[in-house]
């Protein structure tokens, strides 16, 4: 729109007969447009601008926009982002996988989102999750650790952290992968944020995995709108004594498919959008005895490969290796130490 009109500004009050003729502004398009005039009236980009993030800001007319989230009931009238702006090519596409579940996991919940995540990088699927504590949080690790893009749907403004401690993991997903937020600069954080930006997690991703979540829990929501768009549901079995997978196990039962393991998982969908072409090298599983002498009390994955002087995809998938044996365990910030 600003090749046709100029920049932004002169868009947005430009006249919808001089809009019909940009490609891809059809009349359901300029009718949304239209709706949005008069709601936010002739200045809308004014305190975006105010922010700083007006280079970070994509509009429903931008051809970058995912067009799955412009058939929502109700499509964000903005997408604020930090991070990897090549990104936005699979996710206009739907070529993600968005992994969701309880801020309240299980032991094998985490490990099976930390593996899902890692196993969809490999094959070159960005991870969506939300960055919440719990499952989200796993999944973007996992994805990290192998090199993948993770992208994180906020429920906050970009320059919010929830939960705080998440700082060090939200700044990772921003260097390597991309956040996204609804929420513009200074916004207030409200339940109901966290809530919404499940309909856009879903409209992202081309699958949707639900690792473990009771019978109460946002997650549920994102499962409902998979199913009701006809994308592919994967929920990963749990325990059917334990409260905290009640509720993907109840899906199970109406008909949602059983992911055992995650190579299951990849050999339904195939090579992802950003599939790389593997690495050449030995096998990391012969420096495992190394990577426990480098270890000492802790150390962290970029310390760990520049020892070794070998991919970090090789020295995770050995740390992966080492962590199922037990003899490794993961700690925040990509750091392991030994058992």
């Amino acid at each position: 729109m600003e090749h046709h009109c100029g920049d932004l500004s002169a868009a947005w009050i430009t006249p919808l007969e001089r809009l019909a003729a940009v490609p891809g502004m059809g009349p359901a398009v300029l009718g949304r447009l239209e709706a949005y005039r008069r709601r936010l009236g002739p200045d809308p980009l004014g305190a975006v601008r105010r922010t700083g993030l007006s280079s970070r800001v994509l509009l429903p007319g931008d051809l970058a926009f995912p067009r799955a989230l412009l058939e929502l009931e109700r499509p964000p009238l903005a997408l604020h982002w930090l991070g990897r702006g090549s990104l936005w090519s699979p996710l206009r596409r739907r070529q993600a996988v968005a992994v969701v579940g309880t801020r309240h996991p299980s032991r094998h919940g985490l490990a099976m989102a930390r593996a899902i995540g890692s196993a969809l990088a490999r094959a070159g699927w960005p991870v969506v999750s939300g960055l919440a504590e719990g499952i989200d949080a796993a999944a973007h690790r996992g994805c990290l650790v192998q090199g993948g893009r993770p992208v994180a749907v906020l429920g906050t403004p970009l320059e919010r952290v929830y939960p705080r401690h998440h700082e060090e993991l939200q700044r990772l997903v921003a260097a390597q992968g991309l956040l996204v937020t609804e929420q513009p600069s200074g916004a207030g954080v409200r339940p109901g944020h966290f809530a919404a930006r499940n309909r856009l997690q879903v409209a992202l991703a081309r699958a949707v995995v639900l690792v473990e979540c009771p019978v109460l829990s946002g997650a549920l929501q994102s499962a409902a709108l998979a199913w009701n768009q006809g994308l592919p549901l994967w929920v990963v079995p749990a325990d059917a004594g334990k409260l905290s997978a009640a509720g993907s196990n109840r899906l199970l039962a109406l008909g949602a498919s059983a992911l055992l393991d995650p190579s299951d998982l990849i050999r339904q969908l195939g090579p992802g959008p950003l599939k790389q072409p593997a690495c050449s090298g030995g096998s990391p599983a012969g420096d495992q005895g190394e990577i426990l002498r480098l270890l000492g009390q802790g150390a962290s994955l970029e310390d760990l490969c520049q020892e070794l002087g070998r991919p970090a995809a090789d020295v995770a998938r050995c740390l992966l290796e080492l962590e199922i044996a037990g003899r490794v365990v993961a700690e925040p910030g990509l750091c392991w130490r030994p058992v």
